[in-house]
């Protein structure tokens, strides 16, 4: 299915277009600037800004309609280069953020425009992703021994101290969790809108978040609350049983309707995978911590202990069922290839993931096949309490693993499927106008617009590793030719804008594919020549 059914599934939005296209010169000042995407994406508060010429901030107003990011001037554009920088938040919760450049008349270099790729995806604050690891791995312990204690542990009163210790245990992770997920909150707030703490004061700033964030966090803390309020300390009716077992599902399962699978398509599959995934993964990962927390206790009373450890490893068979199945879908419609979980951080992660999952699949198989028969031997004899510590290590061994896998995971939901950039092809299909080259460590970034028989627009922006404008030992030589008819123009006399900015007119005679060699001398010896494809249309 992954080699054969599906398409990579890129999970942030991308710029396809805008208009006016970037690097363009305009005769005359547009009443609005459009910008288009290829999925749909919403605005963030003071995520646009425009600079006129002389750097100064103009007042604009921008709208946000489906897959489009519209800007329309208060004021008529003045003359020369205009920068318009932009900030957007992806169907996945990501934001993404870019600038256009164009001038009205001639460029000038009265400023400089930033740096800035067509579309780039702000990295991710380590705060953010230590606070849904933790929010991750809290929410499954906790739902997970309600869910244990609810249908595992027997309901005789006998076992009212194990009982309890679940509950002191689950009423932990659900604090734990629910102030991770809230905290979830303001940390995504500020890393949508790029700025520090300060933002928070801002009543704008709790706006930028969709009300899915807010809705899945009430989801989270108050079904923990619920859960565990219903299972108490003490033997529940079957009633209150089945009621905390419900509050646990709604906020384990609440978390699927954030995060990439709202990019991925089908969505509703999607989610729905997600969603059985993460209730899978609470079952498994509570049920190792109740049978941690209980075993001791029940080694003494009689085939108690073999009774609960046959209960909870028959059903983990059809819970790892459930795993393996949704998982699997999960990064079929999220990568959509094989070659992704190799050559993209997300893919390779996920590869982490299998590995300490097929691990704790190690753990779960020998103690199913091994220690189980074993203590199910000793229920009756004297040293059933020694047999039983062989399956308690192992127990916790197997829950200490499957919580470094739930890490991970928080790290996957912030992490970029494909691994914060397009490939090359995708991009070039995204953005026909615009291709990208490294000359000599100078990564190179030339346009042509609008593309079209007759007068174009050559930009080039020149910058180092680190992003910043520069330059080489000599300015850029671009040459133009065709491959329909052998048109040539030749050198192309380029404008020197600003430091790592240029721009040239030129006249296309025919449609077709043109060739641009941009050379770089970049020392005394190395020139290197790059050449690069711009089809041209009638």
């Amino acid at each position: 299915m992954l080699l054969g059914l599906s398409q990579p599934a890129y999970a942030h939005a991308h710029l396809a277009g805008t208009d006016p296209a970037e690097g363009a010169v305009l005769q005359t000042a547009p009443d609005r600037v459009r910008f288009t995407f290829d999925e749909a994406v919403r605005g963030v508060p003071g995520g646009v800004q425009v600079f006129d010429a002389q750097g100064e901030l103009v007042e604009a107003r921008p709208t946000v309609k489906g897959a489009e990011l519209e800007v329309v001037p208060a004021e008529p554009l003045g003359n020369g280069t205009t920068v318009i920088t932009w900030r957007v938040v992806s169907e996945d919760g990501h934001p993404i953020s870019g600038a256009l450049t164009f001038s009205v008349g001639a460029p000038t270099s009265v400023i400089t425009p930033p740096s800035s790729d067509a579309s780039s995806i702000p990295e991710v604050p380590w705060t953010l992703t230590l606070a849904r690891g933790v929010g991750y791995v809290g929410l499954l312990l906790a739902t997970g021994l309600v869910a244990f204690a609810a249908t595992f542990l027997p309901t005789d009163a006998s076992l009212d101290r194990p009982r309890r210790r679940l509950a002191a245990s689950a009423r932990t992770a659900a604090v734990v969790a629910a102030g991770a997920w809230l905290a979830v909150l303001p940390i995504t707030a500020v890393y949508l809108l790029g700025g520090g703490p300060g933002l928070l004061t801002q009543g704008a700033t709790w706006s930028s978040l969709p009300p899915t964030e807010y809705a899945v966090a009430a989801a989270v803390a108050g079904g923990l609350a619920l859960a565990v309020a219903l299972l108490g300390p003490g033997p529940a009716a079957r009633q209150r049983r089945v009621a905390a077992v419900v509050a646990a599902a709604v906020a384990v399962t609440a978390p699927a309707l954030v995060g990439h699978t709202r990019a991925a398509s089908p969505q509703l599959l999607a989610i729905g995978a997600d969603a059985l995934h993460l209730l899978a993964g609470s079952v498994w990962l509570g049920g190792l911590a109740g049978l941690a927390l209980t075993l001791p206790a029940l080694s003494g009373r009689g085939a108690a202990a073999a009774e609960v450890l046959a209960r909870f490893s028959t059903a983990a068979a059809g819970v790892l069922a459930a795993l393996v199945a949704t998982g699997s879908l999960l990064v079929w419609r999220i990568l959509g290839s094989w070659t992704a979980l190799v050559d993209t951080p997300y893919g390779r992660l996920v590869l982490a993931k299998i590995a300490i999952v097929l691990a704790t699949l190690t753990i779960a198989a020998w103690n199913r096949w091994s220690l189980l028969p074993r203590l199910k031997r000793a229920a009756n004899t004297t040293s059933r309490q020694v047999r039983s510590r062989p399956v308690v290590r192992a127990t916790a061994i197997e829950g200490a693993f499957l919580t470094v896998a739930l890490l991970v995971t928080g790290f996957l939901v912030d992490t970029s499927p494909e691994g914060g950039s397009l490939p090359a092809s995708a991009s070039a299909e995204a953005n026909p106008g615009t291709h990208t080259t490294t000359l000599g460590g100078i990564t190179v970034r030339a346009s042509l617009a609008p593309r079209t028989r007759g007068p174009n627009t050559v930009t080039l922006r020149l910058s180092s590793a680190a992003g910043e404008p520069t330059e080489g030992v000599a300015p850029p030589v671009v040459r133009l030719s065709s491959d329909s008819d052998g048109a040539t123009l030749g050198a192309v006399p380029l404008t020197h804008v600003s430091p790592g900015f240029y721009t040239a007119q030129v006249v296309l005679p025919v449609p077709g594919t043109w060739r641009m060699q941009v050379s770089l001398r970049v020392s005394e010896f190395a020139n290197p020549v790059a050449e690069l494809e711009f089809v041209v249309r009638g």
